[in-house]
């Protein structure tokens, strides 16, 4: 017993020191976590030893009770409280693969002294997407990282019926007659944006795409108002309030000092406060504008109840950041396809003339419905590069998948990144090959073997929204511009953000020759 707590307490400073010196060459939010990390794992090892001591049994027992309840095959660690946490952070998609290889569909893992249970496959990914939000909730896992961001009384933040409705009013403004419009705004937002590219040149494609996906989101779903006072400042004040998607957020107290939580904190009052200057504005005019924001105005709650100039503002802002992530990620790493892909990428630009004619006039939505090929790439994107790699639950209640119990307080998670490339659903299941759905959908017969953007109550709202920005900014790309890699080039995936964006997206273009 003494010796094993000698070897703990060794393996855990060892890990600790080098923790702490891997973060302290890089910023205040590193220390901070690494200490916090370090500080909790000790009172983890501490209350586990103590537990130890006085049940010596503690484990046998332990084990027992898993065999007897049946839990989902459990992945061991020798590392206390942080159990596979640094594996998994270096390469979380090779890490669930051969987990998936080696103990089935269904396994659990602790990480940072939290449960969670994977589902792999569709089959195993049916209890998600088919549960009610009492049993697998959402608000649990989420709320803590997009209510600092959102605001009070919106999102995670309000019970589950309130979140519907206001997901259901959003959805109101999506709809097929604003697309229309949205294609022109689009692509004139797009070619004003590359004339400051030039002829030729090397530059970011990621940075470039963020920044372009803001402003053209802005102008379709918070109306020109808001978009006419997006200047610098108020860029990076959208940029400070979307760094509150992090890894820090999600682990560590709200209440910590950090500069990164602060500039989240101050971006939000400043964006709220913008927000509120514009809904006052259009509601004292009494002019009726066919916009989202005055969708919302219009709005009401079942019970009859207006939404407030506060939630207007905290839905525009979910609007706005929660699908920034998914159009600027899949946009850029759809273009290191087509930039790797020369034959696929003429293709491309082959069919923005087939279909919308030899001279290229300005794109309309029927058009955009028709570039078959463009929308197999970037379905083929979204399959090998989903920008959400993991989707969570809380088990409120006892859940039970492929025969296994899961009991209450797992995180329950389901990868899109992973269901995407199973080896026994797709074939050729790492090829960038966009005509794989050109017959049958590959996948047809698994529900939930292609999820980007989730599936069932839970699919994303913006999904229709999100193929035609970006449809209509790669239609627009295209016709200026052909690209290559640099030096051949691919950019690996950049693990360090919640999202997975390409590292080092450096892409070499040139101006076409019409």
């Amino acid at each position: 017993m003494d010796e094993n707590i000698a070897n703990m307490s060794m393996h855990l400073y060892q890990m600790s020191s080098k923790l702490l010196g891997d973060t302290v060459k890089d910023n205040l939010t590193s220390v901070v976590l690494a200490a916090s990390l370090i500080t909790l794992t000790l009172g983890y090892v501490s209350k586990l030893l103590l537990k130890q001591s006085s049940d010596p049994n503690l484990v046998s027992k332990h084990k027992k009770n898993s065999t007897r309840n049946n839990y989902p095959p459990y992945i061991p660690s020798n590392i206390p409280f942080l159990g596979h946490a640094i594996a998994f952070g270096k390469s979380p998609i090779e890490f669930l693969e051969h987990a998936y290889e080696k103990y089935g569909p269904v396994f659990s893992f602790t990480m940072v002294g939290k449960t969670f249970t994977y589902l792999l496959g569709s089959e195993a990914a049916t209890l998600m997407f088919n549960s009610k939000n009492e049993d697998l909730n959402a608000e649990d896992v989420y709320s803590k990282l997009t209510t600092p961001v959102f605001g009070r009384g919106v999102a995670y933040d309000v019970p589950n019926p309130i979140f519907l409705e206001q997901k259901k009013m959003l959805k109101t403004g999506l709809n097929i007659a604003h697309f229309r419009e949205h294609v022109r705004i689009i692509e004139a937002e797009t070619i004003e944006y590359f004339e400051r590219w030039g002829e030729s040149g090397e530059r970011n494609l990621f940075e470039a795409l963020a920044e372009l996906i803001i402003l053209t989101a802005s102008s379709c779903l918070h109306g020109m108002e808001i978009r006419s006072m997006l200047d610098e400042r108020v860029a990076q004040l959208y940029a400070d309030l979307d760094g509150g998607f992090s890894h820090a957020a999600w682990l560590l107290p709200g209440w910590l000092p950090l500069p990164s939580f602060r500039k989240r904190d101050k971006a939000h009052r400043e964006i709220k406060n913008i927000f509120y200057k514009v809904i006052q504005k259009r509601r004292r005019s009494g002019e009726k504008v066919d916009d989202m924001l005055q969708t919302l105005i219009d709005a009401t709650y079942k019970d009859g109840r207006p939404l407030t100039d506060d939630e207007i503002a905290g839905m525009l802002i979910g609007l706005l950041l929660a699908g920034q992530h998914t159009s600027s990620t899949t946009s850029s790493w759809m273009g290191f396809f087509l930039a790797r892909d020369r034959t696929l990428q003429e293709r491309c630009y082959a069919e923005q003339k087939a279909v919308c004619g030899e001279d290229l006039p300005p794109l309309d939505f029927d058009m955009l419905k028709d570039l078959s090929l463009l929308d197999r790439c970037l379905k083929e994107t979204l399959r090998l590069r989903p920008p959400i790699m993991t989707m969570m639950r809380m088990a409120r209640t006892v859940q039970t998948s492929a025969g296994y119990t899961i009991p209450v307080g797992h995180q329950v998670c389901v990868s899109p990144t992973v269901n995407h490339r199973l080896h026994d659903t797709w074939v050729e299941r790492m090829e960038f090959n966009p005509d794989r759905y050109l017959n049958d959908n590959p996948s047809a017969g698994e529900k939930f073997a292609y999820i980007p953007f989730g599936a069932g109550r839970h699919r994303c709202i913006g999904e229709n929204f999100a193929y035609v920005q970006i449809k209509t900014i790669w239609s627009t790309i295209l016709r200026l511009y052909d690209f290559d890699l640099v030096d051949g080039y691919f950019p690996t995936i950049n693990y360090t953000t919640m999202i997975h964006t390409p590292h080092n997206p450096i892409i070499r273009y040139k101006r076409r020759k019409q």
